[in-house]
């Protein structure tokens, strides 16, 4: 058997233009810059990764993620694989030094799934083997990961539009029958209580309406501002308060009245340990770009799971369909999941990556990925297009 090895990664700054601007408590934006990373093989196969820096998040920004690559040996690292499950080893063990000396074991992390996404597609396409069957392979005696993929179900999402762009959103929402959808909450300004009650008339009783608060309240305050919307039955707040004083959700928790979400305080493998420790929240939001990849957020999924918290893949806006097809290969094959987000991509996005549509179908469904690495064909004609910034980084 031939042994394969890295022998190139390009990265590329890509500026992503999505079709609105996308609003919340923390952040607006309606363009997004993402890191796109294309890794070449020593037998030529070739594979795509994507991550999505935001300062806001893990501190990463795309000048940093292109110098976190820059000096990381990455095939070194790697080395050379005989076998998808060498493959797999590996890259559990890959850790970029940012990362390892980060007390949150965040920094680096959408550089790090970038590479690992673009290194398991160009071996999924060089052993002709999907990333959902390494998935699968690479977790064994998991009884949380099946032995062949499934139809998944993704939310809706209500961003903090004007009050008539949300009931329309609702409106759509219900049409298109989705089962669960998320609000955003906690913008200055706008009336939660109000829109909620609106959401919940337009959408039914039935539906599953999550808030999403993004650091939005205070702890002095947060209580107060859940207790008008509890009436309206969310079933879940996410990270209500700023990560400074996330410690402080172990009292806060159990007065709010609502199971708790982690996002902007779960960017690493610190965080959930801290999280599961101390009792800080009853679901944790694991995104594949601020985790680090497949591997760190299997991991991640894994701890919560033991320690019977919720898990939600999220995703993050602006994301193109290469971290939709990664998420939608993780998914696929992890049924304990509870919550989904990602493939909006036709909904969301202006322009895209790859050449196939795999935005979600009507009620959020969609099909397993078929073929080998991530299942998907990035255009070269709109990768050039998008591209703001690129560098070769060869191994030879």
């Amino acid at each position: 058997m031939v042994n394969v090895r890295l022998s190139q990664i390009d990265l590329y700054h890509v500026a992503v233009p999505l079709r609105s601007k996308v609003k919340h408590a923390s952040h607006e934006r309606i363009s997004s810059d993402n890191l796109v990373v294309r890794a070449r093989l020593s037998d030529g196969s070739v594979g795509f990764g994507e991550g999505v820096p935001r300062s806001y998040v893990t501190g990463e920004t795309i000048t940093t993620t292109f110098q976190s690559l820059r000096a990381f040996d990455a095939a070194k690292a790697i080395g050379t694989c005989r076998n998808l499950g060498e493959v797999s080893a590996r890259l559990k063990s890959l850790v970029l030094p940012e990362t390892e000396a980060d007390p949150r074991g965040m920094a680096g992390n959408a550089a790090r799934c970038a590479l690992e996404l673009a290194v398991l597609d160009a071996f999924g396409h060089h052993f002709q083997r999907s990333i959902g069957e390494l998935i699968h392979e690479s977790e064994p005696g998991r009884s949380w990961s099946l032995t062949a993929p499934e139809p998944v179900r993704y939310s809706g999402a209500i961003t903090a539009a004007s009050a008539r762009a949300e009931r329309i959103g609702a409106f759509k929402m219900r049409l298109y029958g989705f089962k669960d959808v998320k609000l955003k909450v906690g913008v200055a300004g706008q009336d939660d209580a109000s829109r909620l009650r609106t959401m919940r008339r337009i959408l039914g009783r039935k539906t599953d309406i999550r808030i999403d608060a993004n650091e939005a309240w205070d702890a002095n305050t947060v209580v107060d501002q859940v207790r008008p919307l509890l009436p309206y039955c969310p079933s879940l707040l996410e990270q209500p308060l700023p990560h400074a004083q996330v410690e402080l959700l172990k009292e806060l928790r159990p007065r709010l009245g609502i199971p708790v979400m982690l996002d902007e305080s779960l960017c690493g493998w610190p965080d959930a340990e801290k999280a599961v420790n101390h009792g800080l929240a009853d679901f944790l939001n694991v995104r594949l770009s601020k985790c680090g990849g497949i591997f760190p957020s299997i991991k991640i999924m894994d701890l919560a799971w033991r320690n019977q918290l919720g898990v939600q893949l999220g995703c993050h806006p602006g994301e193109t369909g290469i971290l939709s097809a990664a998420g939608r290969q993780v998914a696929s094959y992890l049924p304990r999941i509870r919550y989904l987000e990602g493939s909006y991509d036709r909904h969301v996005l202006a322009e895209n990556l790859i050449t196939e549509d795999i935005t979600f179908h009507y009620g959020g469904k969609a099909n397993p990925l078929t073929g080998p690495g991530l299942g998907i064909t990035v255009d070269p004609a709109k990768l050039a297009l998008l591209t703001v910034l690129s560098e070769e980084i060869s191994y030879e």
